[in-house]
């Protein structure tokens, strides 16, 4: 491996020269010399070291992404993304989970800014709390007063750049499709009421039913995430042909308990989620969902919070309904 000493050698300076150079000190060096450090890290293939170049240009080199749980593959896609995203800037991202906290997330913003850092990324849903959200729209408000950035992935209620996408819509039509197939007793396994992605959803998809006169789907509550959707399926009704689970993990929790169960996927009844989760294409039956490209939602929300566009950008990112195994035909 080549090293900054390397380069330093070949170039003939010395190592703090090839370092102001290459790790992006703000400290000037001669035109004659900053041309003899980059010809030599040129012929050697030196790579530069983005922790060194944060270190040497300080906290404005950062980006900070808080997120709900990154055990869950949905934010661990959004975030995968978004730093890639980062990479191919040479920035360096620090990451915090909040574990659905809200008052943690709105501790992190204030830590980010204590620490000046470049930009601020927030992904995940909002809550039904006015109160909370506005306490952290005002806590990013202080942030961008000071020449901060900040973007989310979610509901368009912070005030910043966001990438919203469609749940509702999406829900509506995933159960336009699940019906063309057939099917008219439905459950939803609904989440946490309070979560505005979770309530969103489910009421796209009621509403979709009954928008084609259907019956009303039993909503089953519980929490977001594997143990929600396992626990949420022991409670749907015999009589239900088709469960939608609005997101995929608490669907593949639906799958394990019909599975303990001996309730056969789809013959007995059929199961969808929501997000197209990439670690679960693999699973048997495979799972209808509802598919959002979460890894470009996360790269697009950093762009957007890298920007210097002045006036607050809202994009709105559809989803493709995605029908497979778990899912059969009645008619």
């Amino acid at each position: 491996m080549v090293t900054l000493e390397d380069v330093a050698r070949q170039a003939g300076v010395s190592l703090a020269t090839a370092s102001r150079v290459l790790n992006g000190s703000t400290r000037q060096v001669g035109a004659a010399l900053r041309a003899r450090v980059e010809q030599a890290a040129d012929e050697l293939g030196y790579r530069a070291n983005i922790a060194a170049q944060t270190l040497a240009r300080g906290a404005g080199n950062v980006i900070g992404i808080v997120v709900h749980d990154l055990t869950d593959p949905y934010f661990a896609a959004l975030a995968d993304g978004a730093m890639r995203a980062a990479a191919t800037e040479g920035l360096l991202v620090v990451v915090g989970t909040t574990h659905r906290d809200p008052e943690q997330e709105i501790a992190y913003v204030a830590t980010l800014n204590a620490q000046r850092v470049r930009a601020v990324l927030l992904v995940g849903s909002r809550v039904a709390d006015p109160a909370v959200t506005g306490r952290l729209r005002d806590e990013l408000a202080r942030y961008r007063s000071g020449g901060g950035r900040a973007a989310c992935v979610g509901q368009d209620l912070l005030g910043v750049d966001t990438v919203a996408p469609a749940n509702r819509e999406g829900a509506a039509e995933l159960a336009r499709a699940l019906a063309g197939l057939g099917h008219t007793r439905f459950a939803v396994l609904a989440g946490p009421p309070h979560l505005v992605t979770a309530a969103d959803r489910c009421a796209g998809f009621a509403g979709a039913l009954e928008e084609l006169g259907l019956p009303a789907p039993h909503v089953i509550h519980g929490p977001f995430d594997r143990d929600g959707g396992y626990a949420a399926a022991q409670q749907v009704g015999e009589d239900t042909t088709c469960v939608f689970a609005v997101n995929d993990v608490m669907a593949v929790g639906a799958l394990a308990a019909y599975r303990e169960r001996g309730i056969r996927v789809p013959e007995d009844v059929s199961v969808a989620g929501f997000d197209d989760i990439v670690t679960l294409r693999d699973h048997v039956p495979a799972l209808t969902t509802v598919r959002l490209p979460l890894k470009a939602m996360g790269a697009r929300a950093l762009e957007l919070a890298l920007g210097e566009e002045e006036a607050v950008v809202v994009e709105q990112v559809a989803g493709e309904v995605v029908l497979r195994e778990s899912v059969r035909r009645l008619m």
